[in-house]
């Protein structure tokens, strides 16, 4: 039996490394990638200040995670072509009052439709991608997996810092993407008609301009015949990208096979959701958060040890059981918001803070050339 294929997106910040801001220069960064490399890693994105990477599909979590740490690189070298740098962090730090969005029509009509929301919307995210039969599938799932995204956002937290203040968030990303009429969790659809119905509704009422712009918290891909996971913090640590890639694609495995043996959604309300998902942007993984096996507040490390529990077998699979082991001790001790703060409290500045996350980012590159299931 072989694994469910299964890419990833995300995004990074173009930085200038002399003032630690973001710089909207990501077209000369774009720019000088295309005169080296004739591939469609890099693209643009809304904001003038932000790059998207894509990997292809794969079987293998470590040769998905590599080729995203060379797509890293690629990015950076390009950057460096202009002395500039670029990051992996779900917010900006610090830097640009008023962003200054991409020259793109479709972009521009975004920023008009929904003003001052879109213009939070500078923030990184990391989005799974997990490829499923049939359309039907895909919802079968969606609804199973809903009360579970929350722990993964715990995991992945990573933008506790936003445009120079401490916002007492693990993850101010979630906070900011909520602004979106179309954002956040989903209830069960119970079917692809009830899927589409939903879907259709959302886009005559306005909340979004287009079926790309259906922002739930799990969705069916726009472009390609997966379950797209949007929840996620962009993670700096290129073990943590393995770590959550891995959890996402055995968790939607274990979804459909209960989709298929007719094992009903969780009866969570969206009420619930949306305060199980804030809990984890809240907290990250330093407080308790709602269970979903019986919507209790218990210790982070129960709930995310249900999780693997729940999942384990399709771990096994995959050959992603040592890496998922390994990594959830790692995130346990420290996700990427624990990490930027330590920053701050070394350095005593933001300015310290962009240090460590480029730091970071190159190392993901340069530590090694092959991830480890192990871990650090």
């Amino acid at each position: 039996m072989e694994p469910r294929t299964v890419g990833v997106e995300e995004e990074l910040l173009v930085v200038d490394p002399a003032t630690r801001a973001v710089t909207p220069r990501a077209r000369e960064v774009l720019q000088a990638h295309a005169a080296r490399h004739d591939d469609e890693e890099l693209d643009q994105e809304l904001f003038r200040h932000q790059l998207e990477i894509r990997t292809e599909p794969f079987r293998d979590v470590g040769e998905l995670v590599r080729q995203l740490v060379a797509a890293r690189q690629a990015a950076a070298e390009a950057a460096e072509v202009h002395d500039l740098s670029v990051a992996v962090c779900a917010t900006v730090p610090l830097g640009v009052e008023e962003p200054e969005v991409t020259p793109d029509d479709r972009y521009r009509d975004v920023v008009g439709r929904y003003g001052a929301i879109a213009l939070l919307g500078t923030t990184c995210g990391m989005h799974v991608h997990v490829a499923v039969e049939s359309d039907d599938e895909g919802v079968g799932c969606i609804d199973r997996i809903a009360p579970w995204l929350p722990a993964l956002l715990a995991m992945s937290v990573n933008s506790p810092f936003v445009r120079g203040r401490d916002t007492g968030y693990a993850s101010w990303r979630t906070q900011q993407w909520s602004t979106w009429p179309s954002a956040g969790p989903t209830e069960p659809f119970g079917s692809v008609e009830g899927y589409r119905r939903a879907c259709r509704r959302m886009i005559a009422s306005g909340a979004a301009r287009d079926s790309a712009m259906l922002y739930f918290d799990a969705r069916l891909s726009d472009k390609q015949p997966t379950v797209e996971v949007r929840i996620l913090d962009a993670v700096t640590d290129q073990d943590d990208v393995g770590l959550l890639t891995a959890l996402v694609r055995a968790l939607v495995e274990t979804a459909v096979l209960q989709w298929s043996r007719g094992v009903a959604p969780s009866a969570w309300r969206s009420e619930e959701l949306r305060a199980a998902r804030w809990r984890a942007s809240r907290y990250g993984l330093s407080s308790d958060l709602l269970d979903p096996r019986d919507h209790e507040l218990r210790p982070a490390r129960e709930v995310v040890g249900a999780l693997v529990a729940l999942v384990g077998e399709w771990l096994d699979v995959a050959g992603d059981s040592d890496r998922v082991e390994a990594g959830v001790e790692r995130v346990l001790a420290g996700t990427g918001a624990t990490h930027q703060h330590a920053a701050y409290e070394r350095t005593g500045s933001l300015e310290g803070v962009v240090d460590d996350l480029l730091a970071r980012t190159t190392e993901s590159w340069t530590s090694r050339s092959v991830p480890s299931p192990e871990g650090p």
